[in-house]
């Protein structure tokens, strides 16, 4: 590590479909900036734009199955050159079937390989759970780019199972389950909760002051 006077730098890359991650990023920004560590976003933005939530019922159970399969969404180059010169790669998204979202899997396949090599890269992962498939898949592939993975910061909506997966699923389905009298008394809400974004903004900054002052070998897997 550089100096502690040094200024810092992170470039954190990141996917949203329904929000929750963006909520995580920019309350790591808040953490990050505030100790002084200069902050760029790279979000990934689809050719094709995913609405949501999707249509239908059937049209979830089809995006499901596509995700479950890993299949790709191709999504516009996030820079004209690739950034260079930052301390840190903090890499976002949902966990989508077990997986990094189609996304995700498309910027790693096609531009990540000129960012990520030499650098630490930190996942962020936005889930209902059943997170675990997704990180070892994502650190195979960080490490097989010539990045070092750092261990995952893993956010989980705060609702019990079942209701969890059947809230999630009938939210993304566009079904609204809050108004449903016997549902909302179990699933009151979708994805993270206030105090989860209070939590990752004061990760971030421990985080920076680690960055400034310290050294990241110990956040290795």
């Amino acid at each position: 590590m550089s100096s502690d006077n040094a200024d810092k730098s992170v470039l954190i890359i990141w996917f949203s479909l329904s929000g929750q991650t963006r909520k995580l990023v920019k309350a790591m920004r808040r953490g990050l900036e505030s100790k002084g560590v200069e902050v760029r976003d790279a979000p990934l933005h689809p050719v094709t734009p995913l609405p949501f939530p999707f249509k239908s019922i059937p049209h979830t159970l089809w995006m499901m199955v596509k995700t479950l399969f890993r299949v790709r969404i191709p999504v516009h180059p996030p820079w004209r050159e690739p950034p260079v010169g930052f301390d840190l790669v903090i890499l976002a998204g949902p966990t989508w079937s077990y997986n990094p979202s189609g996304a995700i899997l498309y910027f790693l396949d096609h531009f990540a390989k000129r960012v990520l090599a030499g650098k630490m890269v930190l996942p962020v992962i936005s889930c209902r759970g059943y997170w675990r498939l997704h990180w070892f898949g994502l650190k195979r592939c960080i490490s097989r780019l010539g990045g070092t993975p750092l261990r995952p910061w893993v956010f989980e909506h705060k609702v019990a199972e079942p209701w969890r997966t059947i809230g999630v699923f009938l939210t993304i389905a566009g079904k609204r389950p809050m108004r449903n009298r016997l549902l909302r008394r179990h699933y009151s809400r979708y994805g993270h909760s206030r105090a989860q974004t209070e939590a990752v903004e004061a990760m971030a900054e421990r985080l920076g002051d680690t960055l400034r002052h310290g050294d990241l070998d110990p956040w290795r897997d």
